[in-house]
């Protein structure tokens, strides 16, 4: 339903706010982008147009177009004859994002040591904390969802709204390729992150971006060495259907 308030502006013409919902399809996109992205729909999986919207509470219908939306943008594979497949990515996908990534937050790492404030340092000295707590307790959900706060953060710091818009673009798929990873990762990752956030502190720069470009590094190397291991190990046996649970999608 559109809701539409009105009064009169400083010129006597009527103001007209304009309030929608958001459109069905978009929240389907969002919830299926994140069932992706923290491995719920795994890679490879075969996405079933009618178990998708089974499992959403919805029609096909917005399941379908936001099936043809993550095709566009690279998280699905849309096959003739197959139907669509969750997108399992190629080597030098992985190396070409975290590329990018190194040379974004390389960046804002030394902007922000450049900028940071107290304030600023001790919220990345909690996000440590919380995200060290979190990869202890052996919750990776909540240590990759608070490395992707503590990145993000650094990159705010850096004062530059062009980093921060590009790597925006870049957050959600490293979350993909770094979820997998995280619980090889998680410790060393952390003291990473220390070392960085102190640097940070000291406003060594060039520190700073040396530490985050080697964090990135080992990111990538992990990724291909899990890749490898995972290569070489048996089969697994046939895994079950995932539950049928019913997600809420608002």
């Amino acid at each position: 339903m559109t809701t539409i308030s009105a009064g009169p502006d400083s010129d006597g013409l009527a103001v007209r706010h304009v309030k929608r919902p958001t459109p069905l399809r978009e929240s389907v996109y969002e919830a299926l982008t994140e069932m992706i992205i923290d491995g719920t729909l795994e890679r490879g999986r075969h996405l079933v147009e009618v178990e998708l919207a089974g499992l959403l509470g919805v029609s096909r219908q917005p399941v379908r177009e936001a099936l043809q939306r993550l095709n566009n943008e690279g998280w699905v594979d849309l096959r003739p004859g197959f139907g669509a497949m969750v997108h399992v990515p190629a080597e030098d996908e992985v190396d070409q994002l975290l590329a990018a990534r190194a040379a974004l937050e390389s960046e804002s790492a030394r902007l922000a040591a450049r900028y940071a404030s107290k304030e600023d340092v001790a919220q990345l000295r909690e996000l440590c904390k919380v995200g060290t707590a979190f990869q202890d307790s052996g919750d990776i959900d909540g240590a990759v969802r608070t490395n992707g706060e503590l990145h993000s953060k650094i990159t705010a710091m850096s004062g530059n709204r062009f980093l921060v818009d590009f790597a925006g673009q870049v957050d959600r798929r490293v979350r993909w390729y770094y979820t997998p990873v995280a619980p090889v990762r998680g410790a060393a990752s952390w003291r990473e992150h220390a070392r960085l956030v102190k640097a940070i502190g000291d406003g060594d720069e060039d520190k700073a971006a040396q530490i985050m470009r080697e964090h990135t590094e080992h990111t990538r190397k992990a990724y291909h060495d899990l890749q490898a291991s995972e290569a070489t190990s048996p089969p697994p046996a046939e895994k079950k259907a995932a539950p049928r649970r019913r997600r809420t999608v608002s």
